[in-house]
C-alpha cells in the first residue's frame, strides 16, 4: 500500500494506483476527456493535470502512479491556470458552432469550457474549419473532424472493445486525425454500425445521423401508413431517461406516446430479437466447437 495526501487528506491505496483513482476514492473529482473507465490509459488531453509538491512539472492524473508520500493538490491555482490555457487549446482546433451542434448541452469540452469561464478565444483558431467536409455516407454515424479533439476515445473503444478497428489515428503532429483504412468513408469501410463509438464521443465529432425530418414528412404525409418498430430495449430505456427507476417498463405509455405523435401502427420486434439472440447463440457454440477440435 502506497501513502499520499490529496489536497491535504491522507489516502492509503494499493501500489500502482492512478493519481486520478486516488482522488476519486476521496471524492475529490478531476476532469477528464480522454480518460474512460472501460479504456486503458492513453494521457492524450491533459486536462487531468494536477501538482504534486516538489515536482518540476504538473502530472497527468489519469497516467501517473502514485509514490509514498505525494502531496498532490487537484485545484491549485497553478493547476486552474494550466487546465484553463489546455481546454483553450483544444477550443482553438474545435469548430465551436455550439448552438447548432448535436451534443449541444450534452458536450463534455462544453462543459469545461463553462466551468473554467472559457470567453472569448485567447488564442487565434488553428485550423481553417472550411476545409473540413462532414462524412454522412453511414446510414448510422456522421463524423465531423473539425469538432474532433484527437482524444482517441473512439479508436481506442473499437479496437479494445468492438475488436473491429474500423477507426484509427493517422499522421502525426498537427496533422494528426482520426481516420479510416485509406481515409474512406464511414459506409465503405466495415464498421459494424454498433454505435459504441459514438456513445463515447465526448463532442459532436461522431454522432448518431438524424431522420427526424424524413420521419415528419412521412407522417405528415396523408397518403402513407406509417409503421415505428421498436426493440425491445426501447421500454426500458425509455423510461430511465425520462427519469423513471432502472428496470422500470413503459410499454403502453410508449405505445400511447407514439400513436398521439402520429404513428399509424406501433410494432414490438420481441420476436425477431429472440430469433438474433438464438442465431448468435448457434453462431457462439459453432467457434466453440471448432477451437475445441483445433
Amino acid at each position: 500500500m502506497v501513502n499520499l495526501s490529496v489536497n491535504g487528506l491522507l489516502v492509503k491505496v494499493p501500489e500502482g494506483t492512478t493519481i486520478l483513482d486516488a482522488a476519486k476514492k476521496l471524492n475529490f473529482r478531476i476532469p477528464t476527456l480522454c480518460n474512460h473507465d472501460d479504456l486503458c490509459v492513453a494521457g492524450n488531453c491533459r486536462v487531468c493535470v494536477v501538482e504534486s509538491l516538489g515536482a518540476k512539472t504538473l502530472l497527468a492524473a489519469c497516467a501517473t502512479p502514485v509514490n509514498e508520500g505525494m502531496q498532490i493538490l487537484t485545484n491549485s491555482l497553478k493547476v486552474r491556470a494550466a487546465r484553463k490555457h489546455i481546454i483553450e487549446l483544444l477550443l482553438s482546433e474545435h469548430r465551436a458552432d455550439c448552438t447548432k451542434c448535436y451534443k449541444n448541452g450534452k458536450c463534455e469540452l462544453q462543459d469545461l469550457a463553462n466551468e473554467f469561464s472559457v470567453g472569448d478565444h485567447i488564442l487565434l483558431d488553428l485550423v481553417d474549419h472550411k476545409n473540413f467536409t462532414i462524412d454522412m455516407f453511414s446510414p448510422s454515424i456522421q463524423k465531423d473532424d473539425s469538432k474532433c479533439i484527437r482524444c482517441q476515445r473512439c479508436v481506442r473503444t473499437c479496437e479494445q472493445l468492438q475488436g473491429v478497428n474500423a477507426l484509427t489515428v493517422a499522421y502525426k503532429g498537427n496533422k494528426q486525425k482520426i481516420s479510416t483504412f485509406a481515409e474512406l468513408s464511414m459506409g465503405e469501410v466495415i464498421c459494424t454500425n454498433c454505435g459504441q463509438c459514438v456513445n463515447r464521443c465526448p463532442t459532436g465529432a461522431l454522432v448518431e445521423r438524424s431522420y427526424l425530418d424524413e420521419v415528419w414528412d412521412a407522417i405528415l404525409d396523408p397518403e402513407k401508413h406509417v409503421v415505428v418498430q421498436t426493440a425491445p430495449a426501447v421500454r426500458v430505456g425509455l423510461g430511465e431517461e425520462l427519469g423513471l427507476n432502472p428496470g422500470n417498463r413503459v410499454t403502453g405509455k410508449m405505445v400511447s406516446a407514439l400513436k398521439r405523435l402520429g404513428f399509424d401502427s406501433v410494432l414490438d420486434t420481441d420476436f425477431t430479437a429472440d430469433l438474433t439472440i438464438m442465431e448468435e447463440g448457434t453462431e457462439l457454440l459453432h467457434k466453440a466447437e471448432k477451437c475445441t477440435e483445433g
